[in-house]
């Protein structure tokens, strides 16, 4: 066999459940390609997790920078956990497939992981486009490219979980908790400071305090994407359980219910 056979093989791979393909909408092969290569996929979302870290203001390097900066130097410490949405969910898809390689898997993590390539991985893209002249006036072209591409990744990457995960009601439940404070932490409610969600166009720093400006209506518009994403991650996984069941492919009476 080909290489490019042996790793679009079957062989010695998870299941694959005959389920609609909105919840399994990769081809097989790339599927069995994701799979094979899962250490590698790991390596680069802990890359992505350590840049995207970073990229919100934690800089240990350039050692002329001030160690916290940016969004996070914005923010109050104890709310910095909300701050950095995309780089903790590519943690979340390192760990889902890391602990599957391991032949630990953990279905919380999966879940998790899911909601996180779903909703950051549109959301990014669709703050991106919405409000692209704000963005590019900001953003080197590059750089805009790359957080459009990698974050559309993100998202095709979570439908290879459903191969590893079950998503028990419990998982999903945790995992919609998470994201759903996080909305509203972000946009709603901040609890402390100001609204925690990643910097959109037209955001300038408060004076004196922790915080920044929310104009409007890039808040708004930004807010109901997030909201409507946490909404369809949950259905999804749900809809990815209930078909699995359907299909004979999850022990109903399992670990993990």
């Amino acid at each position: 066999m080909s290489l490019l056979a042996d790793l679009t093989a079957d062989d010695g791979l998870p299941e694959r459940p005959d389920l609609p393909w909105y919840v399994a909408p990769l081809p097989r092969a790339m599927e069995n390609f994701g799979l094979r290569v899962a250490a590698l996929v790991v390596a680069v979302n802990l890359v992505g997790t350590a840049f995207g870290f970073w990229y919100y203001g934690f800089h240990p390097l350039p050692l002329s920078d001030p160690l916290i900066t940016w969004q996070l130097g914005g923010t109050p410490p104890s709310m910095w956990i909300f701050v950095p949405d995309s780089p903790v969910a590519t943690l979340f898809i390192a760990l889902a497939l890391g602990l599957w390689l391991l032949g630990r898997t953990n279905e919380y993590v999966n879940a998790l992981a899911f909601f996180g390539c779903w909703k950051l991985g549109l959301w990014t893209p669709f703050v991106l486009l919405a409000f692209e002249e704000g963005f590019r006036a900001t953003t080197p072209l590059p750089m805009y490219l790359f957080l459009l591409g990698s974050h559309l990744a993100m998202t095709v990457e979570g439908f290879l979980l459903y191969r590893i995960s079950d998503f028990p009601v419990k998982a999903v439940a945790v995992a919609l908790a998470w994201y759903g404070l996080n909305d509203v932490v972000d946009y709603f409610l901040p609890i402390v400071g100001t609204p925690h969600h990643t910097l959109m166009p037209g955001q300038t720093a408060l004076e004196g305090m922790y915080g920044f400006t929310h104009p409007s209506p890039t808040h708004e518009i930004a807010a109901a994407g997030a909201v409507v994403l946490t909404l369809t991650a949950t259905f999804l996984a749900l809809a990815t359980r209930v078909t699995k069941l359907e299909a004979g492919a999850v022990d109903p009476d399992g670990a993990g219910e």
